[in-house]
């Protein structure tokens, strides 16, 4: 295999794992209904999570992401986190015709991203297993390789996080206020699932150890 069917493949592989609904999906849409930019910060923020943890996973943290007691506490931890980002948005969906784009704080979007990937265990247990085994193969093939794997993988996180955000934006504009708050509240009850499902399998994976 070439350098440039392996990108190809981890192109592909990454859309297909970037594509998954989960929390980000959710957070860039409530986010981008009030920044068109919420996407890229959210990326950034991703990535300040991602990068490094790319560069553990092929020194040897991946074996402790596969570990019960690792993927327990990130699961009940990731799940609070989600909780509380949930009952948030379900808060500020009751005033979401009062917010402008002025007023969205672009830290407040970079910290989501950071937040959302380091709390979100299958995003960690994707990366000790698919990840880590893209990861080698890239290593594999010299320091170079690596980079542009990690370049590629992050780039095709911030295309669909930002077209995500750009979609809620133009799409909440031009329907209006009402349309903004329906918005939030459904991506308020994702984030509310993915919660509960979060710390009901942490809960499952407790007993069974």
């Amino acid at each position: 295999m070439n350098l440039l069917v392996f990108l190809f493949q981890v192109f592909v592989i990454s859309i297909s794992g970037a594509m998954q609904p989960g929390p980000v999906t959710a957070t860039a849409i409530t986010m981008g209904a009030k920044n068109r930019w919420a996407g890229v910060l959210i990326a950034i923020g991703h990535g300040i999570v991602e990068f490094p943890l790319m560069i553990l996973i092929i020194l040897g943290l991946g074996s402790i992401f596969q570990k019960p007691a690792a993927q327990i506490s990130i699961g009940l931890l990731g799940g609070l986190v989600l909780l509380y980002m949930a009952f948030s948005m379900f808060k500020s969906s009751s005033t979401a015709a009062k917010y402008e784009i002025r007023n969205t704080n672009d830290g407040s979007a970079v910290l989501a991203g950071i937040l959302l990937t380091a709390s979100n265990p299958y995003f960690l247990i994707w990366w000790a297993t698919v990840g880590l085994a893209l990861a080698t193969r890239a290593a594999q093939f010299g320091l170079h390789a690596f980079v542009l794997f990690t370049i590629t993988h992050w780039l095709v996180d911030l295309l669909w996080v930002t077209a995500l955000s750009f979609a809620a934006f133009h799409g909440t504009s031009l329907l209006g206020p009402k349309s903004q708050t329906i918005i939030l509240k459904l991506c308020a009850a994702a984030m509310l699932f993915f919660a509960v499902f979060f710390i009901y399998n942490s809960t499952l994976l407790l007993i069974r150890t």
